[in-house]
């Protein structure tokens, strides 16, 4: 491929996403405008945003080489994914855009008040910023492949481009941008699969007869972990969850998750192909370091098919990166310092996207394993607890002292798994209990946070 080529196309659609930033900028009229979109997206947008949000680092170059390492059960990421969606709509989505919230903890705050909120906000703030951090260090790799050489100027450029947009338009400019983004990472991962499995010159009878859902690198116990951690994410996290606010209604919020879960499984076994080819047709030798899916763009697809993959992924890491800074910043704009301010949301994007550039320039380390990481702490301090919360609104009082307990000790757990794991092998806990902090977190989040459930005072 001509890395010239793709340069110039970069800079085309990076200067288009500014655009359609600019556009917007007088659109945002108010504080509602500019958090939640004006919470009034039709079905269509909300699951072309949808799906653009959760199609990222992770589940385009993560999920390549963690099919090219452990095969197929790879897949099972995105499988706990759409069922973590196909339950919040049939559970959830209605009750949560009900509540008419700018925010998640916003939800939570009129739900079981400021304390609740409060904690929430704290740990989503911490756990996302990481998350950003790691979705810019896969966009850096990308941008070293487009250009054709490591550079943090450009990488510094790019990143700054999208700190820039979101900070312009905010949540109607990563809506639209989304459309775009969207439409880019389909037309890529569609077109390279479709090529390797039809016209490359290549193994496919290897990858048929390996399909396989449990093998020596992916245990059952793998299965409850992911079910948990990775399903409880899009469940009820707060990127998937910002889609549901920015719906017209209830029921557009359910039928967007009902039909972004469907597609994610779609989607799933698309991307899983790709990286079951390249596992079975390049070896260990010819891929060294290099990220699988990037290894099929340059060597194994036609240059038009390798242009059109090469900017789907800088949209799929777009579209998932403005999502967690706009998120990240409004959320501490209006949760933790409680400011209604586009102006403040605007500054906070610009902090937390600088920090995280910082971040993803300074540290290194494969992209599940960073978002894995962020998740660990996410999902077992939080997904109990707030399900707990939605089902006792109205219904059950919440003892809210003992609740904040239950996040506290769930996201302790998730924390010292993902961070510390060397302090916790020194405690000499029981295998199972040191291998899996997470699930043992969530699991006393879910007890404790029972605990607070009373009867309605009479």
């Amino acid at each position: 491929m001509n890395s010239t080529v793709l340069t110039v196309l970069l800079v085309i659609y990076l200067a288009v996403l500014i655009v359609i930033g600019i556009i917007d900028i007088r659109k945002a009229k108010n504080f509602s405008d500019f958090a939640a979109a004006g919470k009034n997206q039709t079905s269509f947008v909300v699951i072309m945003s949808l799906l653009a949000t959760m199609i990222g680092a992770s589940t385009t170059m993560g999920i390549t080489t963690t099919v090219y390492n452990i095969g197929f059960p790879g897949i099972w990421w995105l499988i706990f994914g759409a069922i973590g969606l196909l339950l919040q709509s049939l559970l959830i989505s209605e009750k949560v855009r009900s509540l008419n919230a700018d925010t998640l903890p916003h939800a939570v705050r009129i739900m079981a008040g400021r304390p609740a909120e409060l904690i929430i906000s704290i740990v989503i703030v911490v756990s996302w910023i990481g998350i950003i951090a790691g979705q810019l260090v896969a966009m850096s790799g990308v941008i070293s492949f487009i250009t054709g050489k490591s550079s943090k100027t450009v990488f510094i450029v790019v990143a700054i481009c999208v700190i820039l947009y979101t900070t312009i338009g905010g949540q109607l400019s990563v809506v639209k941008t989304d459309a775009v983004q969207f439409v880019m990472i389909v037309l890529g991962i569609t077109a390279c699969c479709i090529y390797l499995y039809f016209f490359a010159d290549g193994d496919t009878s290897s990858v048929a007869n390996n399909i396989e859902f449990i093998n020596k690198d992916y245990r059952p116990i793998n299965l409850l972990t992911q079910f948990f951690v990775i399903g409880g994410v899009y469940f009820i996290g707060p990127d998937i969850m910002s889609r549901n606010l920015i719906s017209k209604d209830e029921k557009t919020a359910k039928k967007s998750a009902l039909t972004g879960g469907l597609a994610l499984l779609i989607y799933a076994v698309i991307i899983v192909l790709i990286g079951m080819w390249a596992k079975y047709n390049i070896s260990s030798e010819a891929l060294g370091s290099m990220n699988a899916l990037m290894y099929v763009i340059k060597n194994s697809i036609p240059a038009p098919v390798g242009i059109i993959l090469s900017l789907g992924l800088v949209s799929a890491i777009l579209s998932s990166t403005d999502t967690c800074l706009v998120n990240a910043s409004t959320i501490f704009v209006k949760d933790i310092i409680r400011k209604d301010s586009v102006l403040l949301v605007r500054a906070a994007i610009l902090v937390f996207g600088g920090l995280s550039m910082v971040m993803a320039l300074s540290g290194d380390g494969d992209i599940i394993t960073l978002l894995s990481n962020a998740y660990s702490v996410y999902t077992p301090g939080v997904i109990f607890p707030l399900l707990i919360v939605i089902f006792a609104y109205k219904k059950r009082r919440i003892v809210i002292p003992v609740w904040v307990a239950a996040v506290v000790c769930g996201g302790a757990f998730g924390i010292a798994g993902a961070y510390f794991p060397e302090f916790v092998t020194k405690l000499n806990l029981p295998e199972f209990v040191e291998n899996n902090m997470s699930l043992i977190g969530m699991g006393f989040s879910l007890v404790i946070a029972l605990l607070s459930v009373r009867k309605n005072n009479k």
